[in-house]
């Protein structure tokens, strides 16, 4: 059945390339986040491994969300790996050690990478394509996300450790 929620089916196809982007953008996060659980070393190994899982956990659940937002739009997400590595914004690189403040420096580059891309689509959601729930839910990612680079950020604040 047609998907009728006050939204043209061109802008549900625009707003659906956003959030296919954040889709990808979260997949290649999460897959980044669980190296970092599984392969760090050091001194602080058993904190910052809860530290890791904690936030795959998290960036799975975003996942989740983003794909359902999609299909809510009407919009089927995508799926597959090469979808995600053709969508991203991040790099599967990662050139540190297996110590946390490697880990931590490279994820938080991610989450700020993921921040500013919806950053700069909120404003296009809602006023060029008027999807004010994908706008709001954006934003509620968003911020998720400023939180979770917060806590990397505090973490490596003052060099490695």
């Amino acid at each position: 059945m047609e998907t009728n929620i006050g939204i043209t089916k061109e802008n549900r196809e625009k707003v659906s390339e956003i959030l296919a982007k954040v889709l990808s953008d979260e997949f290649v996060l999460y897959t980044k986040t669980l190296r970092a659980h599984w392969n760090l070393e050091g001194h602080d190994f058993h904190n910052k491994h809860e530290f890791f899982e904690e936030h795959y956990d998290a960036i799975k659940e975003f996942i989740d969300d983003v794909a359902e937002r999609i299909r809510k739009v009407g919009i089927y997400a995508p799926g597959t790996l090469k979808e995600f590595l053709d969508h991203t914004n991040l790099t599967e690189e990662y050139n540190g050690d297996n110590v946390s403040h490697d880990y931590m420096v490279a994820l938080l580059k991610d989450h700020d990478t993921i921040i500013q891309y919806i950053r700069e689509n909120i404003e296009k959601v809602e006023d060029k394509y008027k999807d004010l729930g994908t706008g709001d839910f954006l934003t509620g990612l968003m911020m998720e996300h400023e939180e979770m680079a917060w806590m990397l950020r505090a973490s490596v604040a003052k060099g490695k450790q």
